[in-house]
């Protein structure tokens, strides 16, 4: 295990194996045209134990994008993330980054890439300072592109008036976005985050969000979560694995809007497809409906002037709050896999 030589004490932090020669950077790299993905996976397809797992994974990532990546327990989201991450071979298909290949170019595909897993690397007996210096050499950048690299990536980060303390005395909100930092020292393109505000207070949650959001400006950000609200706060478009396939791929304002309604007493035999602005419709039970809508608006008007000619009491007519946790249940629930 790598361990500082003097456990606890705020200096001459080292770690034993320090990297030898140089690795790629950003300055090694072209830079991608501008409408070019940032990030392409073309026909993923992987096997555990003769049984497929993954069956085409299909994405794509342009800068200022930030893909919520979303499936249940077992759908294959890790595996998928181990490829994209350049951990994982697949079996068939390829992934570039920034138009290198990660099998044929692997050091060059993974010079532009930035990742933070579930549970951040950090060292807890190093300072903030120390450890962004020790991982600016893991990434082969020399003395004075490591220091203009750490005070760029806390300054992204919020880590500036932090260099000098511990990390082990840091809350787990600071503790993050160390983690988010030393994604960002090497200047990647693709910043790919992995359960970034597990268990984080409210406050903590605002500040990484605020961290996540502010990359977006240079970066192309793979967000992993379980956390709905995460995906709707944060991310532009959201991918939803299921059963190893893309079973939806949207931008997060495309995502169906819905409305539920309340009335006094059950309707049968109202048609709801025949609604203007309604695509759809279920009943809740007790009275209640929820409508998947093409136009808000116009299905509000429409459901009102429908209470009032057929004499229905409508009590309550509002926007559905998480139209994406209802496709997410809709395209996964009752169905469970084995393997992530």
């Amino acid at each position: 295990m790598l361990v500082s030589k003097n456990p606890g004490v705020n200096a001459g932090f080292k770690i034993p194996g320090a990297p030898l020669g140089k690795r790629p950077t950003l300055a090694n790299n072209v830079a991608p045209m501008v409408d070019d993905p940032l990030l392409r996976a073309q026909n993923l397809i992987r096997y555990y134990h003769g049984r497929q797992v993954l069956h085409g994974i299909d994405l794509e990532l342009h800068r200022g994008e930030v893909l919520g990546f979303l499936g249940p327990n077992g759908a294959g989201k890790s595996t998928t993330m181990n490829i994209l991450s350049g951990v994982l071979a697949p079996h068939q298909g390829r992934v570039s980054i920034c138009g290198h290949d990660m099998t044929q170019h692997p050091r060059l595909a993974k010079g532009q890439l930035g990742y933070l897993p579930e549970v951040p690397p950090l060292y807890l007996d190093a300072t903030v300072d120390e450890y962004l210096q020790y991982c600016a050499g893991l990434r082969g950048l020399d003395r004075s592109q490591a220091a203009a690299a750490m005070v760029k990536s806390k300054k992204e980060c919020d880590l500036t008036s932090v260099g000098s303390r511990l990390i082990r005395n840091l809350s787990k909100g600071f503790r993050q976005r160390v983690g988010i930092a030393q994604a960002l020292l090497h200047g990647p393109q693709v910043v790919i985050l992995d359960e970034p505000t597990s268990g984080l207070d409210p406050n903590q949650i605002r500040a990484v969000r605020a961290t996540i959001l502010a990359l977006t400006q240079n970066h192309a950000v793979i967000l992993s979560t379980h956390v709905l609200s995460e995906v709707q706060a944060l991310c532009s478009r959201v991918a939803i694995l299921h059963h190893g396939r893309i079973a939806f791929n949207q931008r997060i304002d495309q995502t169906p809007d819905a409305m539920q309604i309340h009335l006094a007493g059950a309707a049968p035999g109202l048609q709801w497809d025949q609604v203007a602005g309604v695509r759809n419709g279920e009943s809740l039970g007790n009275g209640r409906y929820r409508l998947e809508v093409t136009d808000f608006d116009a299905a509000a008007d429409a459901v009102t002037r429908l209470a009032v000619e057929q004499n229905l009491a409508l009590r309550e007519l509002s926007r559905d709050a998480s139209p994406l946790e209802q496709v997410f249940v809709d395209l996964t629930c009752n169905d469970e896999s084995d393997f992530a």
